[in-house]
């Protein structure tokens, strides 16, 4: 094991590296006893983060040291996707914590675990540093490469302060830049001519060489950085000689990865090597999950199309949705993550995509509470926004489940904002039943129960000291947080309850509206009345409740196959009647969408018995139904040794 280099899917092949050598000697200090725990890489997009962490990878391991080098755009950023990541690139017998950091300790003497494309890592910043860095050994080093530079907490901390090294990466001075333009054919007078608009800019530096091989007389002029990748990303479409590269291109920027099968759906009249074609440009990073065009090419790319072929670009990203709802059916749980990522890129809904991968950088750390002064902090929060009865609600809380707290502090480690998240549970039902909030929302739940398999989330406090429940750089904070739990969750996750008064209901309306919440009723505390609001993500939990909204963004039907009100199967424009029997096993396999149900389950909660074994009325209800259904008849299936799935077809 010693020496190697281990990667998941999606680190690619690095950019070329030159120079950078002040850079890469500070993240060899990693190697050293007396060097830092941690090497915090970071620089604007393009800037060769990528490359500078693969080439300290290679220097490293030439120096006896293990590497495990993972992508963060690959892992789902929830502890658990993330362990379970890890595990498979360590070989850890099992996916936890304990399993996977004594692996990587005795990986050998020096194990460096190399963390790029770190900003897409948001929701996890606070376990990684409080959670999993305590827990590897003393031989274990991490360098994380991302956009953001470290958050307080990284290096404000007496503990941190002394093993955190932060290393801001700039753009190439003028001999590496040359250097660069000639490796990819450009000559001095060119290269000169490029490097004086571009700055040293590593990627644009790439972009100019490879638009220069298409059209030797093009001009190029200087504008600022992030401007210069866009304009010479577009030029390098419009140049592009070859029709079915340049059609490849174009698919490709239109999701966060492509792979063969995608991009056959979104060009269905490409030759076969067009994925090949795409893989082999300069700014195309290929792993074994896909292809991922360099983002500020891609994102480049994806707005010149958008805003010069609406038709297209829709049409794109219309066949790429279809095809990842045709493969996610089959997707095992370890590539879940990615299916999600997938469609969350296609959605171009802001209030989601900002809420699940948002641009800025952090101003607050969200943490879970701990101890004394932060149960003050919260009580004391409570105190200024909500009435005395709705305070004293919270302390009642904060003694029943104290892990359900979260608190968002400021680089001053000042608590400025909370929240407060909870699956309900048996123990919880006293408590329920005295809190008027938290009993509305069970009342709406025993008034339309869950499938025995799903289950709520309750958040029941959001407040910002400055704004109490009105929208806030704190919430925004804590909302980021919340949607780690939604990852997490599903998908058992089925629906998230909260409560608001006036004015934050009428603020959150335009939101919360685009995301599905709907009102579930209304209860007096104190005086004030607290709208009481539930978003139910639907049987296939957040991942079909973000392909809906996709789907709807597109303007792509997605026929229900079944009325539940009539009991009547709806195909096309025709309905057909359903029994008792059919209607209650379609409902429940439709429930459970892509799972599948043992016999036993359906004789137990269809039939409404214990199931013995022996008997074929299920079967005889499945033909019948399969029969009514005509040419969607395969959506269900049989699972040999199991029961049945329903799959939509």
């Amino acid at each position: 094991m010693a020496n190697e280099v281990r990667t998941v899917p999606g680190s690619g092949s690095p950019p070329q590296f030159v120079g950078r050598e002040a850079e890469l000697g500070s993240l060899l200090t990693v190697l050293d006893d007396a060097g830092p725990v941690l090497v915090y890489v970071h620089g604007i997009a393009g800037v060769g983060k990528s490359a500078l962490v693969s080439a300290f990878a290679d220097r490293a391991r030439s120096a006896g040291a293990t590497v495990v080098l993972l992508d963060c755009r690959s892992i789902e950023p929830t502890d658990r996707g993330f362990i379970h990541s890890l595990a498979s690139a360590v070989g850890a017998r099992a996916s936890t914590l304990g399993a996977v950091s004594e692996r990587i300790g005795r990986l050998g003497h020096r194990v460096v675990l190399v963390l790029d494309t770190y900003e897409v890592f948001r929701f996890l910043d606070t376990w990684l540093r409080e959670t999993f860095l305590p827990s590897l050994g003393a031989n274990v080093r991490l360098v994380l490469a991302g956009r953001e530079p470290p958050v307080t907490d990284w290096l404000a901390s007496a503990h941190w302060h002394a093993l955190v090294r932060s290393v801001a990466l700039e753009p190439l001075g003028d001999a590496a830049a040359l250097e660069l333009l000639s490796r990819n054919g450009v000559g001095e007078r060119e290269a000169l001519h490029i490097n004086r608009f571009v700055h040293g800019h590593p990627l644009a530096l790439r972009l100019a060489a490879a638009t220069l091989s298409e059209r030797p007389d093009r001009s190029l002029e200087g504008e600022a950085i992030p401007m210069v990748v866009a304009s010479l990303a577009r030029m390098y479409l419009a140049d592009v000689g070859d029709p079915v590269t340049r059609a490849a291109l174009s698919a490709a920027a239109s999701v966060r990865r492509v792979t063969r099968s995608l991009l056959r759906a979104m060009l269905p009249d490409a030759p076969d090597d067009a994925f090949e074609r795409l893989q082999a440009l300069p700014f195309v990073y290929s792993g074994s999950d896909g292809l991922i065009v360099h983002d500020a090419v891609r994102d480049a790319i994806a707005r010149h199309l958008r805003a010069t072929d609406p038709t297209t670009y829709r049409e794109l990203r219309r066949r790429a949705w279809q095809q990842l709802r045709d493969e996610v059916s089959t997707a095992g749980i370890e590539e879940l993550w990615r299916y999600t990522a997938d469609v969350l890129y296609i959605l171009e809904n802001p209030s989601i995509r900002e809420a699940f991968f948002p641009s800025g950088g952090p101003q607050y750390t969200v943490e879970l509470a701990r101890g004394a002064d932060d149960a003050a902090a919260i009580e004391r929060l409570a105190a200024m926004h909500e009435t005395p009865e709705a305070a004293t609600a919270v302390s009642l809380w904060l003694k029943q489940r104290p892990e359900s707290f979260h608190v968002a502090r400021d680089r001053d480690r000042v608590v400025r904002g909370f929240y407060a998240m909870f699956s309900p549970n048996p123990a919880d039902t006293a408590l329920v039943e005295q809190d008027p909030i938290a009993s509305g929302w069970q009342r709406h739940i025993d008034a339309n129960p869950m499938p025995y398999d799903q289950r709520p989330v309750f958040v029941r406090y959001l407040l910002s000291e400055q704004g109490g429940e009105m929208p806030s750089p704190e919430q925004a904070a804590c909302w980021l947080d919340i949607k780690r739990t939604y990852m997490a969750m599903r998908p058992e996750l089925r629906r998230i309850y909260m409560a608001l008064r006036e004015p934050a209901q009428s603020a959150f309306k335009p939101v919360t509206d685009k995301l599905g919440f709907e009102s579930c009723g209304a209860v007096e505390v104190g005086g004030d009345v607290y709208h009481l609001n539930v978003n139910d993500f639907g049987p296939e939990s957040v991942d079909g409740w973000l392909a809906g909204l996709v789907a709807a963004e597109l303007g792509v039907d997605v026929p229900e196959v079944l009325d539940r009100r009539a009991h009547e199967l709806v195909l096309g424009k025709e309905r057909v009647p359903l029994t008792r029997l059919e209607f209650g096993l379609l409902e429940y396999l439709l429930d459970r969408e892509g799972h599948a149900v043992s016999r036993a389950s359906l004789i137990q909660d269809v039939w409404g018995h214990s199931y013995t074994g022996g008997s074929n009325v299920i079967e005889a209800v499945v033909r019948s139904l399969r029969k009514k259904l005509r040419e969607r008849a395969s959506c269900v299936e049989t699972v040999s040794g199991v029961g049945y799935r329903f799959r939509s077809g």
